[in-house]
């Protein structure tokens, strides 16, 4: 008797079907990575049957052992799942274009009217609200990476809170990250609870008018420039775990504080231009690049980010199976962003003392706080809107 198999089922949807979605995703998913993650369950599993609910989980696992930001990789490996390497590239690419175009729009207004009075009074409520929005991002990113705040759960992760804690310190002194820090405590991580087989057996290291793009620099740059621009931001994409915000910290250290691209009010008012757009919150990058280098700095940032999160979700693709049941895997990334989170920690702190400058910016940096955890489904976008016009409204007034 011949043994019959059945043929795998086709996709339920054509190439461009998924594409359009990532596209619309890219262009109304406000909320950030945990929200964007949400609505992709919600769209493509729950509602359409695109994506089963076990190739979701498995593309989810992925998204969250690699580097990269998370809602952007967990696109690219939905786009994997049926159309391969084509359809990993057009939905990662149709995801993060929309977000991108908005960023080098707002970039090009902030350079026009940034040193007006209206334009500095709606970024000083919105840059008190961001340091809000981050400071609850974190507490999240904090219960969620490491463990509630319980004394059971804090003690039996007491590792991964001593790395938090540590790089929390580290990054409030210093002032400044170094990525080989995380990768020694993810190592650590690594040995101490699930050390690979072979350490076990033997031990070893390891557009408009021409003339308004020239007013604003949309075509000015060195190209001594943007070669550190690729290397650093290709740097920030290969080694920076979990949630877009967890790329702050690590941005803050670079344009500020070494490279000194960006003073702090620019660097959070990129913050905010992240927080206002749709998609993927690390699209930060776009507007930072443009104000460095016009659109080419834009550009060469976007993509020196991304670029890491589409290798290092493509390539394990079709592994992934085997490699989501790794032991070690999974104990070195969890060191790793017990380290980042704790980073973040200071990262925000840093910011704060710098940006909170007087009494009613403070004010409205708590009270953000308290409206993300008593007001339920309040998005971070009506939250800047108020911002600005409160801040508007103050400087009006205490002018």
């Amino acid at each position: 008797m011949t043994e019959t198999h059945a043929l795998p089922r086709p996709p339920a949807y054509t190439l461009a079907d998924i594409t359009t979605y990532f596209l619309k995703l890219g262009a109304i998913g406000f909320g950030g990575p945990v929200a964007l993650v949400g609505y992709m369950h919600r769209d493509l599993v729950e509602d359409r049957k695109w994506i089963s609910e076990e190739e979701y989980k498995e593309g989810l696992a992925l998204a969250q052992l690699a580097p990269g930001p998370l809602a952007a990789q967990l696109g690219i490996y939905l786009g994997f799942v049926h159309y391969g390497v084509l359809g990993a590239t057009l939905a990662g690419l149709a995801f993060v274009l929309p977000s991108f175009v908005m960023v080098v729009l707002l970039g090009i207004a902030y350079k026009l009217y940034g040193g007006l009075p209206w334009m500095q009074a709606v970024f000083y409520g919105v840059g008190a609200a961001v340091i809000g929005i981050i400071a609850f991002s974190v507490y999240k990113l904090t219960i969620k990476s490491i463990s509630k705040l319980e004394p059971g759960a804090m003690k039996k992760n007491w590792l991964l809170w001593l790395f938090y804690l540590s790089m929390a310190l580290v990054t409030v002194v210093t002032q400044r990250e170094e990525v080989w820090i995380f990768v020694i405590l993810g190592l650590v991580y690594m040995v101490i609870k699930a050390p690979p087989r072979w350490l076990k057996r033997k031990a070893t290291a390891l557009s408009v008018s021409a003339l308004l793009l020239a007013s604003v620099g949309f075509w000015e740059y060195e190209p001594d420039t943007l070669v550190k621009m690729a290397l650093f931001f290709t740097e920030a994409g290969a080694f920076v775990f979990g949630s877009g915000l967890a790329i702050i910290p690590f941005l803050h250290a670079g344009v500020v504080n070494e490279l000194g691209w960006l003073n702090e009010q620019q660097f959070l008012d990129a913050v905010a231009v992240a927080m206002i757009t749709p998609g993927p919150v690390v699209i930060t990058v776009g507007f930072i690049g443009f104000l460095v280098a016009g659109f080419p700095g834009a550009a060469v940032a976007a993509l020196g980010v991304f670029f890491p999160c589409y290798v290092f979700t493509v390539l394990p693709a079709p592994y992934f199976k085997k490699i989501a049941r790794n032991a070690s895997i999974k104990a070195f990334v969890d060191g790793i962003t017990a380290a980042v989170v704790g980073a973040l920690v200071g990262a925000v702190i840093v910011i704060a003392t710098r940006s909170i400058v007087d009494i009613p910016s403070g004010l409205m940096a708590v009270a953000t706080v308290l409206a993300l955890i008593y007001v339920k489904k309040l998005s971070e976008p009506y939250l800047i809107l108020l911002a600005a016009v409160i801040g508007m409204a103050l400087k009006t007034f205490l002018a």
